[in-house]
């Protein structure tokens, strides 16, 4: 099999050494001969004209140009897998939907907003993988996600052919553990003044709004803790070291699932939820769903 005149069988080969930094770990991993796989690489670097790997200590690594080659074998097998998988998936009658979820995002949003795709027609297999804001959206670019779920648009003049679209917003909510929210809801927001909080970090889309939110309403509040990752926020706020924001539509879920009450309404402050997807002539079907929601402006996430 050819790829853009290249023998798929050296790019593979090239891709496994680049991968171990060893033709020999490379080699093994392959069940082949040290000979067999060094004359494949030999044969590559004679077809492009160019060397790929050149040796940095004990290890290989890519020159130049073997950085650029690495960059498209990294889509050109990941695709292949991803084919494979949808054609695995298509026995089973099912659709595939690969979403990644920002770390900052509230995972019962993360559900709320992935409901539109059982909707279909078709079934819909998830396959969700959480991260970093930034790591995700180059994943998306790479074609190693569908759709990402995020609490903030992508900002203009990057070079990422990625588009944001707004989902749905909701106010958010202050709440605590029984003998927390108890004490700090008789003067609410004046009686924070040196209230436990547990806050999203500053990269966080939200923590602005809130530190301007503390400002506007004259309290200094104790910030016991920090957290990127919001399911581990409420986590410790369900054991009682902070009170903690959540969306008011979620105000159900939260109370039941974390055993905490309600301190006070924050309506000035709001959340706003994304879906982020990349520039693609056929769109993914379950993508489409979720999107679908955005005509006639964003759905609402209430209770």
């Amino acid at each position: 099999m050819k790829t853009t005149g290249l023998n798929y069988r050296h790019l593979y080969f090239f891709w496994m050494v680049a991968k171990e930094g060893s033709v020999t770990r490379a080699a093994e991993r392959l069940g082949l001969a040290v000979q067999t796989v060094s004359m494949q690489l030999a044969q590559l670097d004679q077809d492009v004209g160019k060397s790929l790997l050149e040796p940095q200590g004990r290890r290989l690594v890519p020159t130049e140009a073997g950085r650029v080659a690495l960059g498209y074998c990294d889509q050109i097998f990941l695709l292949g897998d991803q084919m494979q998988d949808a054609l695995d998936d298509t026995d089973s009658g099912k659709m595939r939907l690969t979403v990644g979820i920002s770390d900052s995002l509230p995972k019962l949003i993360a559900f709320r907003l992935l409901e539109a795709t059982q909707r279909l027609g078709q079934r819909v297999k998830l396959v969700c993988l959480e991260d970093e804001f930034e790591s995700l959206l180059a994943d998306l670019a790479l074609n190693k996600l569908d759709v990402v779920l995020t609490d903030r648009a992508v900002r203009g003049g990057g070079g990422l052919r990625v588009f944001s679209h707004l989902l749905g917003e909701s106010d958010m909510k202050l709440f605590g553990v029984q003998k927390l929210a108890r004490k700090y809801r008789r003067d609410f927001p004046a009686g924070l003044d040196g209230a436990p909080l547990l806050l999203p970090t500053r990269n966080n889309a939200l923590r602005g709004r809130i530190d301007a939110w503390f400002i506007q309403h004259g309290v200094r509040p104790d910030v016991v803790g920090e957290f990127e990752d919001n399911a581990m926020l409420n986590t410790f706020g369900r054991n009682g070291m902070g009170l903690f924001f959540a969306p008011s539509a979620l105000r159900r879920d939260i109370e039941e699932q974390f055993d905490v009450q309600l301190v006070g309404d924050a309506p000035e402050l709001r959340e706003h939820f994304y879906a982020i997807s990349n520039e693609r002539k056929i769109r993914h079907p379950a993508v489409e769903a979720i999107l679908s929601a955005v005509h006639g402006g964003p759905f609402a996430i209430g209770d």
